[in-house]
């Protein structure tokens, strides 16, 4: 069973987590630590990506030390085909759909698809966007940010991604956001598509999650939770917990 299929099977019984690791914000060493914490805590996958990787060398060694330390599924998150890893299990072919610049819609997905073809690699296709506050990747991204009560444009975007065949849909506030994307903005997509959703951006404990969850996002990703959280056994696993509720 692909990767996804997977993922996509163990969603129809209950929402799941992913930990999401920037091979920019620490040492291969202490993301393969990060990932044996995330895995003990009940996360069903690891994703690696980040806003400002400035090396391939950066994301192979942080594949190789996570999947050294834990046997999750690793899905690069990237942001350009340059930081693609062969070491990986999965990709996320992700369109940043509000992106003012083709490179991150489209062409930076040309560039890349030689080399996934050429890999082991699993494309999980996926929309992407960006809502206020956005944060680094709004700003890297070049993106129109979708405005926090504007549910219209966010469900004009995920369905435009189911009709575009996409198999996932990602809602994201931004890491290290101060809020979340709106629970209303979650229930409003999530009624109007019917591909998983996935939802990140400023989630850093169990009540934040389960009302993420609640709200209709089937996925849950936390990132700068694992950077700077020093009980981060406990709160992932709280997480997690509260997402089997």
């Amino acid at each position: 069973m692909s990767i996804a299929n997977d993922i996509i099977k163990k969603i129809r019984n209950k929402k799941i987590h992913f930990s999401l690791i920037d091979p920019d914000k620490q040492s291969p060493k202490v993301a393969g630590s990060l990932a044996k914490i995330a895995e003990y805590s009940g996360t069903t996958a690891i994703m690696i990506g980040g806003s400002t990787i400035t090396s391939q060398k950066q994301v192979d060694e942080t594949v190789i030390s996570i999947k050294n330390n834990c046997k999750l599924p690793t899905i690069l998150f990237p942001s350009g085909a340059r930081y693609l890893s062969n070491y990986a299990d999965a990709v996320f072919f992700m369109s940043l759909l509000n992106s003012r610049n083709l490179n991150y819609i489209i062409r930076e997905h040309v560039k890349g698809a030689h080399f996934i073809k050429n890999s082991n690699i699993e494309p999980i296709s996926m929309g992407y966007v960006i809502v206020e506050p956005g944060m680094t990747a709004g700003r890297i991204g070049e993106v129109d940010l979708i405005k926090r009560n504007d549910i219209g444009t966010a469900i004009g975007y995920a369905l435009s991604a189911q009709y575009l065949g996409m198999d996932f849909f990602y809602l994201e506030a931004g890491s290290g956001a101060e809020e979340t994307v709106p629970e209303k903005m979650i229930k409003e997509v999530k009624k109007n598509i019917d591909i998983p959703l996935i939802v990140g951006g400023g989630i850093r404990d169990f009540n934040t999650a389960k009302n993420i969850a609640l709200a209709g996002a089937d996925i849950i990703v936390t990132g700068t939770t694992l950077e700077e959280d020093v009980n981060l056994k406990k709160t992932l696993k709280d997480i997690v917990k509260t997402l089997e509720l």
